[in-house]
């Protein structure tokens, strides 16, 4: 899969970089794979949760999280957000996840 807006995970393990590991070895993995349903995401990595058909939020470092679009059809995976646990609340209920 091809990550785009990298940028942003590195933005977010500067200022948090206790995630920089977690970051890079998520980035790994996906880069790795060429992923055509949800499912076979789940399979790397099980504690994923798809909001919508392509929307998945990641846990990292047990307690921030990625959300990122997951374009199987295209083997593309956009980066939305790199959030706190409080950032991550404010997106809910502004309902932009």
């Amino acid at each position: 899969m091809h990550i785009l807006t990298q940028k942003r995970l590195t933005e977010f393990a500067k200022r948090h970089p206790e995630t920089e590991g977690a970051l890079a070895a998520w980035r790994k993995m996906i880069e790795s794979k060429a992923y055509t349903k949800p499912l076979e995401v789940r399979a790397d990595f099980p504690k994923v949760d798809f909001v919508s058909d392509y929307r998945a939020v990641f846990n990292i470092a047990k307690q921030y999280r990625l959300v990122c679009d997951m374009r199987f059809d295209l083997r593309r995976v956009f980066i939305r957000h790199v959030v706190t646990p409080d950032e991550y609340e404010r997106l809910m209920k502004q309902g932009r996840l």
